[in-house]
């Protein structure tokens, strides 16, 4: 009993003393957290240069764009084929794809050989004979007369320009083909098919072997975004991307990591064998990262080791044999056989009888000892550079915490009995933030090749639909001139005596009949009502050398009992504030002339008159509509007996932003809105404005053509969200060009677009959330940001949370891009081809060849919109081609602007007398 404690305490401590020896012996291989860490941070500074432009050609790490820009969502369904080609044995592949709820993938595939004669030969030989294959696999599955879609896998080192253009740039694994280096893998395939004429084919991608392993999986596991191969070679993917052009979204990038080291950046770790290893290889001075962790090393690592300690005396009493001695000899399946817990002492002892070795129970001990710290140090090695990536994908995301699926293959990774555990554990270490999940991947290089290619066949298909729906959307040159040319049909409708009550476009005369010529003066006191806020300004407008506006205002609420009350309440509640004001000012019981901009529909017959037609905006005060606002303000004043006033204009506040551009710029003559609403107005001939009588001069008419459709004219542009929108509005079927261009509809569209494209499952992956039901929760400032070229796509994500789409994907960002983008790019041209019409009347009325004019514009919309103004623009020069026209941004129209028209007013009258 005593006697086996014994031998058991013996064995023990000879095994602690040998494995002592070995550590000190391969002190260098032993890596330790911090040398780990450091690893990682030069290897995320390689990726880096891998990834700019300028770095790239100098990087060791390439980063190669794979052009696959999704991962599978499991809607993916249908008959796929896929090639592999490898080495000297190539597969034919029949994947069916389906998903009815369950996800199920099936394969049917078939070995071909490669005789080493067409491996030498010449490439037409190589593709002949693979499309010769190709046709042998249809044929026998009956499907030669299918146009199936098909993915080829081509491992070898590639220059990818497009997912189906990949250009070899250099032969490996024994192939010497002439004429294919430099040249499209694809397009050989297919000259070799069409040559054959027996059966066609749609080559939809070319991939490499790890992306495949990275699709198999995400096939089953959503999260998965890393593809990572540890075998015989290695190599490595994620997707983010800034060598192609375009910043749109994310792609897969084929990072090739084996080369990590190729420009000096590991020398400090590499060890004496690592750089016998080298020395000895095919290719020196190249793939160093490779060599210290794939399988194809982790062997000869070994044997290396194991000669230098036996030449030292520290194993096999001083011997070697001549298998020990030969390169190769020692393959990395026998590290994994010593490193098993059971047996792992038995197959050393007999792997190394089997080199001609006698070992005694020591040498079986260090022997394995020298496989641990070998394999180990491939699995941190390996582990560093994935905490690396992580961290560049968390950080691309902007994430607290990452979780996310790592798709793994190779023959190191599924064989070796404690790689996959040391490499997970050590990953936890160096990135704690991150919930990594290692997801064993089958058949890459086949199935993922299909997978490849079905993403590709459901993305093209999903575009083909979005393309159509969103070109609804999108309007031609002929059909905006078709607006120009209805738009001044509706405007000489509206002018004319006979056709003006029937006209949509109503053509109000405004009864101002001139634009600043600076030499108003004088203070003026502006009422601007257009809301609940209501503003009294006093403006001083000094003439000569030092002209100049100078204003002073103070803004007043109008409590809802009183906008719901009685007209008599409403206005003396204005003259109120009016008092206050004039108090606040230290001007209490001075008379002013006075302009009002009373923002709403009003006919006028003078200017110091205005009859209200109807109240809007939530205003229902009675005893108002069908008279006259500026008497029922005159009536309100004498009823207080505090001040007296002359109320000289009542304005609307498109004329206003006309007056305040007209100030600074004499040619300005059109004023413009695009907020909420929309509307113009310009100076017309009097001979034109049939309702006024008098031919003599100009006059500004408000134009009102947020109307204009409503008798039908823009139905045949109208699209299916239009009229949702138009239906679901307070006043069905009025303002309906107004609801095609300004900002209280423009969110309410794309809302429309984004419901239509989930329900048939071609964004957010079909599913709805409740907040995008909602009517208006997508407002119109989301559009302006979301297509500010300085948002990148996560700030989209962020306002797409905020609508309660949590899982929102990059795809879906950049297609709910597009989608604003395409409405609020219609939204432009409408309007530009509306006021192109309105420019070339001008023009026309003026009998001139060429125009030069100035448009005032104003509202929020085409102030905060990234692109609104400059396609107006655009629009306006094709529609409008003899008019240069400038767009001057207008400032304060209803406050400002009703000022100044009261003091042009004032002078005319002046004049006058």
């Amino acid at each position: 009993m005593i006697a086996s404690h014994l031998l058991a305490y013996y064995f023990t401590e000879l095994h602690h003393d040998h494995v002592q020896k070995v550590d000190k012996f391969l002190y260098h291989m032993r890596l330790s957290d911090e040398n780990l860490m450091d690893v990682s941070k030069r290897f995320r500074r390689e990726m880096d240069k891998g990834l700019g432009r300028d770095t790239n050609p100098t990087a060791a790490v390439k980063m190669l764009p794979t052009f696959v820009r999704s991962t599978p969502d499991g809607t993916e369904t249908g008959d796929f084929l896929a090639l592999d080609l490898g080495g000297t044995n190539f597969r034919v592949l029949l994947v069916r794809v389906s998903s009815n709820g369950k996800q199920k993938v099936e394969m049917e595939n078939q070995i071909y050989a490669i005789p080493e004669n067409i491996m030498r030969g010449s490439g037409t030989e190589l593709f002949d004979h693979i499309a010769e294959c190709l046709a042998n696999f249809l044929e026998k599955l009956g499907i030669k007369d299918k146009k199936l879609p098909l993915g080829f896998t081509f491992s070898f080192p590639c220059q990818q320009t497009k997912l189906d253009e990949s250009f070899l740039v250099s032969w490996t694994k024994g192939f010497k083909a002439s004429g294919v280096e430099g040249r499209d893998v694809v397009g050989l395939l297919r000259k070799a098919i069409k040559k054959r004429g027996d059966f066609d084919i749609d080559i939809v991608a070319v991939i490499n072997d790890t992306v495949g392993t990275m699709m198999t999986c995400g096939y089953d596991d959503h999260h998965c975004e890393i593809g990572l191969i540890v075998g015989e070679s290695l190599s490595y993917i994620l997707r983010q991307l800034d060598l192609v052009d375009g910043d749109e979204g994310r792609m897969c990038v084929n990072m090739e990591w084996g080369a990590f080291g190729d420009d000096g950046a590991l020398d400090d770790i590499r060890t004496e064998f690592d750089r016998e290893i080298d020395a000895g290889s095919l290719n020196p001075g190249k793939q160093l990262f490779e060599k210290m962790i794939s399988g194809m090393y982790i062997g000869e690592l070994v044997r290396l080791i194991l000669v230098k300690m036996a030449k030292d005396g520290l194993l096999f009493q001083g011997h070697t044999t001549p298998d020990l001695l030969t390169t190769g000899h020692f393959q990395t399946s026998f590290v994994s056989a010593m490193e098993n817990k059971k047996s792992g002492l038995v197959s050393a002892e007999q792997v190394l009888r089997g080199l001609g070795l006698d070992p005694s129970p020591e040498d079986c001990v260090a022997t394995q000892r020298v496989c641990q710290i070998v394999s180990t140090r491939a699995a941190h090695l390996c582990a560093a550079t994935l905490a690396a990536v992580l961290r560049q994908i968390r950080d691309n995301k902007a994430a607290e915490r990452l979780r996310t699926t790592v798709g793994v293959d190779g023959s190191v990774y599924k064989n070796h009995p404690q790689f996959a555990r040391r490499l997970n554990k050590m990953v936890r270490l160096l990135v704690p933030d991150c919930d990594v999940r290692f997801l064993r991947s089958e058949d890459g290089s086949g199935k993922g090749a299909a997978m490849v290619t079905a993403v590709a066949h459901r993305l093209a298909k999903q575009h083909a639909e979005r393309q159509r729906i969103l070109n609804t959307l999108r309007l031609s040159r002929d059909q905006l001139l078709e607006v120009k040319k209805r738009m001044e049909e509706e405007m000489n409708r509206g002018l004319a005596k006979k056709t003006h009550a029937t006209a949509t476009v109503k053509m109000l005369p405004t009864f101002v009949r001139s634009t600043p010529d600076g030499t108003e003066r004088g203070d003026f006191l502006a009422l601007d009502l257009g809301g609940t806020n209501f503003r009294v300004l006093l403006v001083r407008v000094r003439s000569g050398k030092r002209r100049s506006v100078e204003m002073h205002n103070k803004i007043y609420t109008i409590p809802q009992d009183i906008t719901q009350g009685t007209g008599e309440e409403l206005f003396d509640h204005i003259v109120h504030c009016i008092a206050d004001f004039l108090e606040y000012m230290g001007m209490k019981g001075a008379s002013l002339p006075l302009g009002f901009t009373f923002s709403f529909p009003c006919h006028q017959t003078r200017l110091d008159q205005g009859i209200l037609i109807k109240w809007t905006k939530g205003f229902k005060a009675s005893g108002c509509e069908g008279e006259d606002v500026a008497t029922l303000l005159k009536d309100a004043i004498h009823r207080s007996e505090d001040f007296d006033l002359d109320v000289v204009a009542v304005v609307n506040d498109t004329v206003g932003t006309m007056m305040t551009c007209g100030y600074e710029d004499p040619q300005c003559e059109v004023g413009l809105i695009v907020g909420t609403g929309t509307n113009t107005c310009y100076m017309e001939e009097m001979s034109n404005v049939e309702l006024v009588d008098g031919d003599e001069g100009r006059m500004c008419v408000n134009m009102e053509w947020g109307a204009f459709g409503d008798r039908g004219e823009l139905d045949d542009l109208c699209t299916e969200f239009d009229r949702a929108v138009d239906d679901q509005s307070t006043y069905p079927g009025k303002q309906r060009y107004e609801k095609m261009i300004s900002g209280m509809y423009l969110g309410e569209i794309v809302r429309n677009v984004l419901l239509d494209f989930t329900a048939k499952g071609l964004l957010f992956r079909g599913k709805l959330s409740e907040r995008l039901k909602t009517r208006g929760i997508f407002e119109t400032k989301f559009l302006s940001q979301i297509e500010s070229d300085r948002l990148a796509l996560r700030q989209v994500r962020s306002i797409l949370q905020h609508l309660g789409l949590t899982s929102s994907t990059c795809d879906d960002s950049i297609l709910v891009k597009e989608v604003c983008s395409v409405v609020s790019k219609r939204a432009a041209q409408l309007c530009g081809a509306g006021l192109s019409a309105v420019i070339d009347k001008i023009r026309l009325n003026r009998g001139l060849e060429k125009l030069s004019i100035t448009v005032g514009v104003d509202g929020t919309l085409y102030k905060l919109h990234p692109h609104f103004a400059t396609i107006m623009r655009e629009t306006l020069r094709d529609l409008a081609p003899n008019c240069e026209v400038t767009l001057a941004q207008s400032e304060d129209g209803s406050g400002k602007g009703a000022a100044l028209i009261t003091a042009v007013a004032c002078r005319l009258r002046d004049a006058g007398k």
